[in-house]
């Protein structure tokens, strides 16, 4: 198997993190001018500073003190919910809260000032962004850059909390690279308690482990991840079984996303969106039915490819197929394309297509859409030729993923220290 190779020499983890924590606070500094919540004069828009941080401090009621799940929701004239985060994010949310409270109190005022919750969280975040570039750079060396320096990562930071879930995968693989099978277990149960998405790295650590003939591994991963996961939300689902399963609900009820590619099939074809419950199941086929080609294809082509690789078009196909493609999502690819596609084309064509539907769905799209405005079919055109060509980017990327030799990474070391000393002579 061809080892990757660089001429460029190694970067120190006090760069990669002064990096990461740059592009969080210019990130911030951007969205500065929405963090009050002032939202009358469209700036979320023009500006391209809107942020989901200020909104939920109200809609999901945490400015009272309450509790996510334990105490209920306010009965709202808009029928909106909350609760509507799995319960690792909805708590990050609460300490944000409380935190910011206590520094609106030490300033002579009562309640939460949105500027302040809307900054603790940027700080909660960039300590998850350093956490996950760190991980990289054990992995992978300088390519933590990647991450560090996005364009994504700058725009998306602080639009949700993703990073805590990107954090807690990231670092999973390390500990799968030091052979500590009980802590990538716990990492990607973390990771699932905050979003979902890190409960399908199950899948590549546990071909991985088959793979190494070390089935051991796959199923201490497998029971790790699930223990974790149940020790988290259960005592939730016992207490307030219908508050806790809100999030589920409100997946399962929710319309296509205006960021998927069902939004673009369901506005040109009245067929593809006949019910939510058929765009479910269709997601659902396609997610599945994509994902096990593309495994037939690498697997025909290169069968002794490292499974745990399989990372990165997983999360892609699930990205093309599923009814929700929030905006953020995007982070959750930038870690694989360090690790798993060291492409440079790639990585640049994703991130230029994901800048392109950023600027399109706030510039043009959301101020149209917002006003009903006449010149919405040609907003919304633009719009989903960002999307279709994100959408064809990422195509290519699985496409690359499986033409390409796997990159040689250290998975199967002990350690994290040897892990990371391998990764150095893989980069040499």
């Amino acid at each position: 198997m061809r080892r990757v190779k660089h001429t460029t020499r190694a970067v120190g983890l006090g760069v990669v993190l002064l990096c990461a924590a740059g592009t969080m606070v210019v990130g911030t500094a951007l969205k500065s001018h929405c963090a009050g919540g002032d939202y009358s004069d469209g700036r979320q828009y023009h500006d391209l500073c809107y942020s989901d941080i200020v909104p939920l401090l109200s809609t999901e009621q945490l400015a009272g003190g309450r509790l996510p799940f334990l105490d209920a929701c306010e009965q709202t004239a808009d029928g909106n919910h909350c609760d509507e985060y799995p319960v690792l994010t909805m708590y990050v949310m609460r300490a944000a809260a409380s935190i910011a409270q206590v520094r609106t109190q030490l300033s002579g005022y009562s309640g939460i000032d949105t500027s302040s919750f809307y900054y603790t969280n940027a700080v909660i975040l960039t300590v998850f962004a350093a956490a996950t570039a760190f991980g990289i750079w054990v992995l992978a060396g300088r390519r933590a850059l990647w991450f560090a320096l996005a364009p994504t990562l700058l725009i998306y930071g602080t639009m949700n909390w993703d990073l805590v879930a990107v954090a807690f995968a990231t670092l999973a693989l390390v500990a799968f690279a030091s052979r500590r099978d009980g802590w990538a277990g716990l990492l990607l149960g973390l990771g699932a308690a905050s979003k979902l998405y890190p409960a399908l790295l199950v899948i590549p650590l546990f071909l991985q482990g088959i793979q190494d003939r070390e089935p051991d591994r796959s199923v201490r991963v497998l029971w790790w991840t699930v223990g974790t996961w149940l020790v988290v939300n259960l005592p939730f689902a016992i207490a307030a079984p219908s508050s806790w399963f809100e999030f589920f609900r409100f997946n399962s009820d929710r319309v296509a996303d205006f960021d998927s590619l069902w939004y673009v099939a369901c506005r040109h074809w009245d067929a593809a969106c006949i019910s939510t419950g058929a765009v479910n199941l269709w997601s659902a086929i396609a997610f599945v039915a994509s994902f096990g080609v593309v495994l037939v294809l690498k697997t025909v082509r290169q069968p002794a490819f490292a499974r745990w690789t399989l990372g990165l078009p997983l999360i892609a196909c699930f990205l093309l197929t599923n009814k929700v493609y929030s905006p953020q999502y995007g982070l959750w690819l930038l870690p694989w394309f360090a690790l798993a596609l060291p492409s440079w084309p790639a990585f640049a064509a994703f991130e230029a297509a994901d800048v392109a539907v950023f600027i399109t769905r706030f510039r043009w799209f959301f101020p149209v859409y917002a006003g009903e405005g006449a010149a919405m079919t040609s907003q919304e055109g633009w719009y989903e030729a960002a999307l279709l060509a994100r959408g064809a980017i990422l195509i290519w990327c699985v496409i690359v993923w499986v033409r390409e030799d796997t990159p040689v990474l250290p998975l199967g070391t002990r350690g994290w220290r040897a892990a990371r000393a391998r990764a150095e002579r893989v980069a040499a």
